[in-house]
């Protein structure tokens, strides 16, 4: 079906003001249109963005889509805004790659798998709109659960968390463990030597 340019314009222009990202059923809601219709007007909109003469592109989060500039354009809007982008530190991009794969959990949770505390990266992921209290936990005290936002997807460029990098913890656990008792075995191995 062909769409009349005011149909694709107000699409474009609700993804534009929208505060969070829009479903195909919401857009057709509001347009007055069927789910199959805005679907072809948001991959006609993708590949309009896709040209490199544009500075937006479609974003979808969570079955839902935004506009947002392209990753190329952020030396602009650095200057626009006279703030260099601020990146994360390795102990809050520890604690944020803990929460993404174990959510919900808890400080003391995240605490315990670091070995450090957490409170301050924490609070910047907090801050940052990455994370955010998804609930409370059962049992004493009733913790604070965390969990990933859509800020978070948006900010790695995932659609969805499926979309996360495999992760198996316990070939993780396994190899500090073999490496503790390597070093381990060496020093005993030491101590040998010194006995004969």
């Amino acid at each position: 079906m062909l769409f009349r340019e005011r149909e694709i314009a107000g699409v474009e222009a609700l993804l534009f003001v929208a505060d969070k990202p829009l479903t195909k059923e919401r857009l057709a809601e509001i347009l007055q249109l069927s789910s199959e219709d805005i679907a072809e007007i948001l991959y006609d909109l993708k590949q309009r963005y896709a040209a490199p003469a544009s500075g937006v592109t479609l974003i979808e989060v969570n079955e839902g889509y935004k506009l947002g500039t392209k990753p190329e354009m952020s030396a602009y809007i650095e200057t626009l805004y006279h703030q260099p982008a601020q990146g994360l530190s390795g102990a809050a991009l520890e604690v944020l790659a803990i929460i993404a794969y174990k959510q919900p959990v808890t400080r003391g949770e995240v605490d315990f798998i670091r070995g450090v505390q957490s409170d301050r990266s924490l609070g910047t992921l907090v801050e940052k709109g990455l994370v955010k209290d998804v609930g409370r936990k059962e049992g004493p005290g009733r913790p604070i659960l965390y969990g990933t936002t859509e800020q978070f997807l948006i900010h790695f460029g995932l659609k969805s968390l499926e979309e996360l990098p495999d992760l198996n913890f316990e070939s993780m656990q396994e190899a500090a463990l073999a490496e503790e008792l390597s070093m381990g075995a060496g020093e005993f191995g030491q101590d040998n030597e010194d006995c004969e």
